[in-house]
């Protein structure tokens, strides 16, 4: 009795024995819970009878009940493939008790099925109950006859269940399952927990309080219980698996995969068929109950399901869609104890022919510019999160699709990036959607469109130009007129002014009539071509339908066009310079300053950036003219303009080129050809100079450029020229002399510190009363010098320690340092007779318990660790002491 069916039939059929209802799985799109997105365990469909809302014909009941997590608070999505155990979807087999037996039966029920139904070793299994919990501890010695370090006290939040902040809860118990010593790991309340060793294969809740607020807990009328078994968990344990996706149920899909690809589950290719196994299983199942693919909510999800199992398929060389195909496999593997497959095997079959179809042309394009973005990248790098965002808001791919893609590779993607760019996007759709004052609700632009049309830009060509006023928005509702000292937003049916967008920020300057004048202070672009001046009226009043004069401020604007065009000649000279894979990442064009981020898998060297500096302002003095032409996309990129990563461009767009290539491949060329629809300088020249001022790190792969020109350039050298002289006056040197004599003064000051470090190894180790000598005792037969010490950098208390076992020739040295706030690092060293018969590791990790930390490393003859209470320092040398006697 191992197969999966007949697991899930004996289980079912003994609590049918012993007087449960047998009740049918519930969907996977809860009934009774909106909160919840789908089904995660065997009692949300039992929720309302718990909580007394509802009441069913049974006071027992027994399920195995379908679940996913996959969305939401439980979403195992990413892991799915590469590890053991998770999966987006699986069964919950468990039995419930609503106010009829408690603790005692229910311990009773668990233990006889499975040590006599399921004939488990007994001797493999242990136990879990919350600390306080002694009436489970005794029931689980009397009714199983297990020892007490068998029976292990947790007093965690993992052994105590809640439905939520309120309503009814108790505390667990589990059951586990030791795998054997070949596995690491260790039981559960220590530190090796996390192993692979002692796996949960059963937990038993007793639901006996309710909880009234935060401070109040009161018992239940009518205790109940409620137990889940994953029942591909003890599957594997019945089968003598390690891995869920070794039992029968996984080997039998996996199989159908390796059949339709012709390729083995072995090596690299073995997460591909368990990702489309599990996956193959979540999909079929959403859609038996009714979820079908789409861009929101559970369809979403479903989709990214069903896309992340089909880029493994594309992994494993399938050329046409694979998924449809395997579905015979699965309804004959699941479809007797879930009908619903059978029924839906056609509906099933179709939804995925049909969304993989759809997905390979999106996956193609994908995978083509993810391969560009990380074409520098090796193990360990990260993709940036703006990137990642990018591909799944332009492109339709997916962030698991993006990991898994890169996984195999070793190359992880910055999540916090990804949230943050998705955040942005979120408030500024809000902002777009709902709000007053300034943020005015992104419905009146539509409006404002439709009725008006877009706004024509003139700024290309002039700073200055006339309009009429379309409207007039205050407080996020349109108004006929606006008085003096009020803010608001106008339209005109033309402007001068830029609208923010690809870095260049909005254009500030003044409206005026004969009546009024607005001083606007941002212009942002609105509603797909609305172009919305944000103002306050200085004087006068301005009505909608008044003729008006628009001046775009001529010096911030032409700040914004040397920063704007510096960036496109720091672009092209770092491509020069650093190699082609570098690509804009994002930048922001300032009056006062640029901005540009770009992909690059490494600082920048003092050299390189003094080469790329000095080739943009080789094109500066070139004065060249800057050109622009309109052109499809196609031909710009086909003629060798750069198109900005993850950029949305139109059917038509705007080329800039700007200087005359010097060097290389680019002599005698155009120098710098990008899409671009902001605004620049006429000729290169007109940038003045261009001053890099920093080089940082964004996140892994991707660089910063900070940069200023034109007089923010001349008055930035200016500054430095003067505090160049202050420093030559404090030295009393010249200013041609500072960076030598610095030189020297960093020399001595190195030199006072490594005699000061040496003073203070040699007053920690022998120096005064409590000296190295004086530490030493004798334990059982093996010298032990143990000693506090204040006031050392704990990287040398390794060196410290090495002094010490050459002062002592045998035995063993523990030197716990203690620092400034409190925290204390501990080293242990072993000398090499002594090794046989200690371990620095072992001991340096009793250290640290005793001063309140956990775990520790290091070789045999030497371990460092840590802990939070240095003033437990005397405490964690006595520990050690004593294990050396024990």
């Amino acid at each position: 009795m191992s197969g999966v069916n007949e697991i899930r039939s004996t289980f079912l059929d003994y609590f049918k024995k012993n007087g449960h209802e047998v009740v049918s799985s519930s969907p996977l799109v809860p009934r009774n819970d909106p909160t919840l997105m789908f089904t995660n365990a065997g009692m949300v469909q039992f929720k309302n009878v718990f909580t007394g809302l509802e009441q069913r014909p049974y006071s027992t009941a027994a399920t195995a009940q379908k679940c996913v997590r996959a969305g939401g608070k439980h979403n195992d999505l990413d892991n799915v493939g590469y590890t053991a155990r998770h999966h987006t979807f699986f069964e919950m087999l468990g039995n419930f008790s609503f106010g009829d037996y408690f603790k005692e039966r229910a311990i009773e029920l668990a233990w006889n099925l499975i040590t006599r139904e399921f004939g488990l070793d007994r001797e493999r299994l242990l136990v879990t109950v919350y600390h306080t919990d002694d009436e489970a501890f005794d029931l689980w010695k009397k009714i199983a006859g297990l020892p007490d370090q068998k029976i292990i006290r947790i007093p965690t939040s993992d052994n105590f269940w809640a439905m939520g902040d309120t309503g009814p809860c108790g505390p667990c118990s589990e059951i586990f399952y030791d795998h054997g010593d070949h596995i690491w790991g260790g039981p559960p309340g220590s530190p090796e927990e996390d192993g692979d060793r002692f796996i949960e294969i059963w937990n038993l809740v007793f639901m006996q309080y309710e909880q009234i607020s935060k401070e109040e807990r009161v018992n239940l009328p009518r205790p109940s219980i409620d137990t889940g078994m994953g029942l591909e968990r003890v599957a594997a344990v019945l089968q003598g698996k390690h891995d869920n996706y070794d039992i029968d149920l996984f080997r039998a899909l996996i199989a159908a995969s390796e059949e339709a690809t012709g390729v083995k589950a072995e090596g690299e290719r073995r997460a591909s068929h368990r990702v489309i196994a599990d996956h193959l299983r979540s999909a079929s199942f959403l859609i038996a109950d009714g979820v079908l693919p789409s861009n929101e909510g559970r369809g979403y999800v479903l989709r990214r399901i069903m896309r992340r199992a089909m880029r493994h398929a594309q992994l494993l060389g399938a050329r046409d869609p694979l998924m449809w195909k395997l579905v015979p496999a699965l309804v004959a593997q699941m479809g007797r104890a879930y009908p619903e497959l059978v029924r839906a095997e056609a509906l099933i079959s179709e939804t995925l022919k049909l969304e993989e179809t759809r997905f390979r042309k999106t996956l193609e394009r994908g995978l083509g510019l993810l391969s560009d973005a990380t074409a520098t990248f090796g193990k360990g790098d990260m993709l940036d999160g703006e990137t990642a965002f990018k591909l799944y808001d332009t492109y339709g791919f997916p962030l698991d699709l993006t990991q898994d893609a890169l996984r195999a590779r070793g190359i992880n993607v910055d999540l916090a990036g990804f949230t943050d760019a998705m955040e942005r996007q979120k408030a500024e759709a809000r902002s777009h959607w709902a709000g007053s004052g300034d943020k005015a609700t992104e419905t009146i632009w539509f409006e404002l469109k439709e009725k008006h049309g877009a706004t024509e830009f003139l700024g290309y060509d002039t700073e200055t130009a006339e309009g009429v006023v379309q409207a007039i928005v205050r407080d996020g509702a349109s108004v006929d007129a606006a008085n003096a000292g009020e803010q608001v937003q106008i339209v005109v049916n033309q402007t001068p002014f830029y609208g923010e967008s690809g870095g260049q920020m909005g254009d500030a300057g003044v409206i005026s009539t004969d009546h009024a004048k607005v001083s606007v202070s941002d212009t942002q672009k609105k509603g797909e071509g609305l172009f919305v001046h944000s103002a306050t009226v200085s004087e006068g009043t301005l009505k909608v339908g008044d003729a008006v004069a628009l001046a775009v401020d001529h010096a911030r604007r032409a700040r914004l066009r040397s920063n704007h065009s510096a960036t496109h000649l720091l672009h092209e000279a770092m491509r020069e310079v650093l190699g082609t894979h570098v690509a804009q990442k994002g930048s922001l064009v300032a009056p006062e300053r640029l901005r540009f981020d770009v992909s690059h898998p490494k600082p920048m060297s003092a050299e390189e950036l003094k080469v790329v500096e000095d080739m943009a302002n080789e094109i500066v003095l070139q004065n060249a003219p800057v050109t622009t032409r309109l052109m499809t996309v196609d031909d710009a990129i086909a003629e060798g303009a750069m198109a900005l990563f993850g950029e949305k461009y139109g059917d038509e767009v705007r080329v800039v080129s700007m200087g005359r290539g010097v060097h290389g491949s680019k002599a005698g060329k155009a120098y710098s050809v990008e899409l671009c629809g902001g605004t620049h300088v006429n000729a290169t020249g007109d940038i003045g100079l261009v001053r890099i001022l920093s080089e940082s790190a964004v996140g892994a792969g991707v660089r910063r450029i900070e940069a200023v020109t034109g007089e923010a350039a001349r008055i930035y050298l200016a500054e430095q020229d003067e505090r160049v002289k202050a420093l030559a006056t404090a030295l009393k040197v010249q200013p041609g002399e500072v960076l030598s004599r610095v030189e020297s003064m960093v020399d001595e000051r190195r030199k006072l510190e490594r005699e000061l470090a040496d003073a203070k190894r040699k007053l920690a180790m022998g120096g005064g009363q409590g000296g190295a000598a004086d530490a030493v005792r004798e334990i059982g037969g093996v010298k032990f010098l143990g000693k506090a010490i204040s006031g050392v950098d704990p990287k040398d208390l390794k060196g410290l320690a090495d002094d010490g076992k050459t002062s002592i020739g045998s035995g063993v040295v523990t030197l716990i340092g203690v620092a400034e706030d409190g925290k204390a690092s501990a080293v242990v060293a072993v000398t090499p007779d002594m090794t046989e018969r200690f371990s620095a590791v072992d001991l340096v990790r009793i250290a640290s318990a005793a001063l309140g930390g956990k775990g520790g490393g290091g070789r045999p003859d030497m371990a460092q660790a840590g802990g939070p209470d240095g003033a437990k320092a005397a405490e964690a040398i006595e520990a050690v002491a004593a294990a050396l006697g024990g």
